[in-house]
């Protein structure tokens, strides 16, 4: 059995061996029960939320990826399996498969969802088509929503913003008409709609869906960090238009938002907050051509302690679009110092993505090529 095999139950209770811990000391730090921490190494329970993930490992002091399991190394290109992906997401009938519990999918979407914070690409490619039938099997607008939008977020990645736009408008008419779970996939639409280049549509659906879901004091909290993501993606969106004061108002927004929910249960898994707010402003800077401002408010964002609570991910992508900002503005030490940062925090980001492909070449092309980046172009299989 490899260590990629062993479950991560089992993983937890070999690090807290190794830290000389009994199950009650571990429960007494993480302030939960023994019975929690038994049942967590035993796998009745399942840990399938980020967070906890990073409790643990904050408390045994070991990185969340060594509970997870070794990295093994992330190969250049995306990854084998689009297709049958595309095949999934053409199948209209109901799949034929062994029906599973709700439970049993439900834990299998938490599954995805920590393999695509942890920016897993390859192995994400291979679970989703199965996910995709299993979701539809259990007959469950949540799940098959929450399957949909990792789906969609996975092929805008890949460069497959048609394809994942078409998971986004599944993932909506899956929602029905349950506010929320329209609002949630309303975030992937529009991440798509940007990726495609239709930054106008992508403002347009999630300013709207926004302005829904954010009125009201009876929301809980997750629910308004939905709302918050949402004038985030609008914002953006705006910036693409051209409409840089519009941007920074619907950024304002987002920010009061993130003040009034802070330590949330992040069940939509948004990762919204204070330092997502902040980090979108980064890259607002950048693409209004404020190169000052975003290397000053990026250099002390990535100071935060709440930046590396954040996702694998989600620091990956935003470090991307931060080099992507800082290209655009001319500063190509910006760029490549934000690529290696990305191919350290979260490899496939770098590895995995079209897009990046081209950011890498573009800042490679300088005379002399700053420091680190030729060694991705080697990664990636450019050639100067």
């Amino acid at each position: 059995m490899t260590s990629d095999d062993v479950p991560i139950g089992r993983r937890v209770a070999r690090w807290r061996v190794r830290r000389s811990m009994t199950q009650q000391m571990l429960a007494d730090r993480l302030r939960r029960s023994k019975s929690w921490v038994d049942k967590v190494e035993r796998g009745v329970r399942a840990l399938d939320r980020y967070s906890v993930i990073q409790e643990l490992a904050h408390v045994l002091r070991v990185d969340p990826e060594v509970l997870l399991g070794q990295q093994r190394p992330t190969p250049a290109g995306p990854p084998d399996g689009v297709d049958d992906i595309r095949a999934a997401l053409a199948r209209y009938d109901t799949p034929q498969a062994p029906a599973q519990s709700r439970e049993e999918v439900r834990r299998q979407v938490g599954y995805a969802w920590l393999t695509y914070q942890h920016a897993h690409y390859g192995q994400l490619v291979r679970l989703l088509p199965g996910l995709l039938d299993a979701a539809q099997g259990a007959q469950s607008p949540e799940l098959l929503v929450q399957a949909y939008r990792i789906t969609s977020s996975l092929l805008v990645k890949l460069g497959e913003a048609d394809l994942g736009w078409l998971a986004a408008d599944r993932a909506m008419a899956a929602a029905g008409d349950d506010p929320v779970l329209a609002a949630t996939a309303t975030v992937s639409v529009g991440q798509a709609l940007r990726a495609s280049g239709r930054d106008r549509l992508a403002l347009a659906a999630t300013l709207a869906a926004a302005n829904r879901v954010t009125p009201g004091s009876q929301r809980s909290a997750g629910e308004w960090a939905v709302g918050g993501t949402l004038l985030l993606q609008a914002a953006l969106a705006a910036a693409g238009c051209g409409e840089h004061r519009r941007a920074d108002e619907l950024t304002e927004r987002a920010a009061g938002v993130a003040a009034q929910i802070r330590g949330y249960d992040d069940q939509h898994r948004t990762s919204f907050g204070p330092i997502a707010v902040e980090l979108a402003r980064v890259v607002l800077a950048g693409l209004r051509g404020d190169a000052a401002e975003a290397l000053q408010r990026h250099s002390a964002v990535v100071r935060r302690e709440g930046w590396r609570r954040l996702p694998a991910e989600y620091r990956g992508a935003y470090l991307v679009d931060a080099a992507r900002a800082y290209l655009q503005v001319g500063d190509l030490r910006g760029a490549a110092r934000a690529l290696v940062d990305a191919d350290s925090v979260a490899p496939a980001e770098v590895r995995c993505r079209p897009l990046v492909r081209t950011v890498i070449a573009d800042v490679a092309r300088a005379q002399p090529a700053p420091a680190g980046v030729a060694r991705l172009a080697t990664l990636v299989g450019l050639t100067r």
